[in-house]
């Protein structure tokens, strides 16, 4: 069977759809898994959460969206998706509802304990998730250990395995990475510089990662023969490395927005390389090629897929507009005043 325009329309705005999830919600997971690293007292949390405050919920729904685009458009991949990673993902919801409750309740009683408590779940919801999407990436790249009846043939302990665990490790430092330059934005002065200096550290690490993430990724993945196959690709990781040494020098002026707007295009661009590298894969089979599911034996008929891109181009501005409106209207700096979250 042949994949027709629509298969790839959507194969290609799944991709998109991760992207911008990643970029979004990534430095809010970021600025939470590094509350104790910044938030030194009440205040300085509270600038934290402020910070994060009128966006993580928002940014939320583009990895509702992604996950109901890979429902709607691939059901197969979705089921055996789903079922082999249920676990993992299983932890993932759990981690994200106890964050979202501890920015809820966090400033609902004056005790102490009451706010430590929910500062260790909200570092925890964001920590985790961090860790367990780069584990899942990881070992999507590298193949999932799936059957022909789409079971998975390990557990938990087998996807953290050296590179499942390398992915990760790379999604909690850049996560950290962009999740500091955005408090650098926001907050202000002295933290915002006190969270610049702590970006320009978890850059070095990031990178290094980064490097040693894509030589192991050639040694041990089928991730690098799409680009070698097309050398036109290789923009994706090339403008990816060019945008991330953007990073440090506008922190080094001070322009932390222009920062973390590169770290932002760094992930989206990341992505694509993720994507790009899998193409026409899904969740490929680390047993049989055979069993891989991809864009043409996993998706919806032609003509689901056509109503979907209808609706898309229909809605989609409507969720970019609101984002932009929201962004634009919080995007000030944190003031006494404003720590109110």
């Amino acid at each position: 069977m042949e994949m027709n325009i629509f298969q790839i329309i959507w194969y290609v705005l799944w991709g998109v759809l991760w992207a911008v999830y990643f970029a979004l919600d990534g430095f809010d997971l970021g600025a939470g898994s590094l509350l104790y690293f910044l938030g030194k007292d009440e205040k300085e949390r509270r600038v934290v959460y402020q910070a994060v405050g009128p966006f993580w919920d928002g940014n939320e729904v583009w990895l509702i969206t992604a996950g109901g685009a890979t429902f709607a458009a691939f059901p197969t991949a979705y089921a055996v998706m789903f079922s082999a990673l249920y676990t993992p993902l299983l932890l993932l919801l759990f981690s994200l509802i106890l964050r979202g409750v501890a920015v809820e309740y966090r400033n609902k009683h004056e005790s102490l304990s009451w706010r430590n408590f929910w500062d260790f779940l909200f570092f925890l919801g964001s920590f985790l998730p961090a860790l367990l999407l780069g584990v899942a990436f990881a070992n999507i790249f590298k193949g999932v250990p799936i059957d022909e009846k789409g079971l998975l043939q390990t557990n938990l302990f087998g996807l953290l395995n050296p590179y499942g665990l390398l992915g990760g490790l790379l999604f909690v430092f850049c996560f950290a990475t962009h999740g500091a330059l955005w408090v650098a934005f926001k907050a202000p002065s002295p933290f915002s510089e006190r969270a610049a200096n702590l970006a320009k550290k978890t850059w070095v690490v990031t990178l290094l990662l980064v490097i040693l993430f894509w030589i192991i990724s050639f040694a041990v993945t089928n991730m690098w023969a799409n680009f070698l196959k097309a050398p036109l690709l290789i923009a994706f990781p090339l403008l990816a490395a060019l945008c991330y040494l953007m990073v440090p020098v506008f922190l080094n002026k001070g322009a932390y927005f222009k920062a973390w707007a590169f770290s932002a295009l760094t992930i989206v661009l990341f992505t694509a390389w993720g994507v790009a590298g899998l193409f026409p894969n899904i969740l490929p089979s680390s047993i049989n090629p055979a069993y891989s599911l991809t864009l043409v034996n996993s998706s919806s008929s032609p003509l689901t897929l056509k109503i979907m891109t209808t609706v898309a181009i229909l809605f989609v501005p409507i969720v970019l507009a609101y984002t932009f409106w929201a962004y634009k209207t919080f995007s000030y700096k944190i003031t006494k005043e404003d720590i109110s979250y």
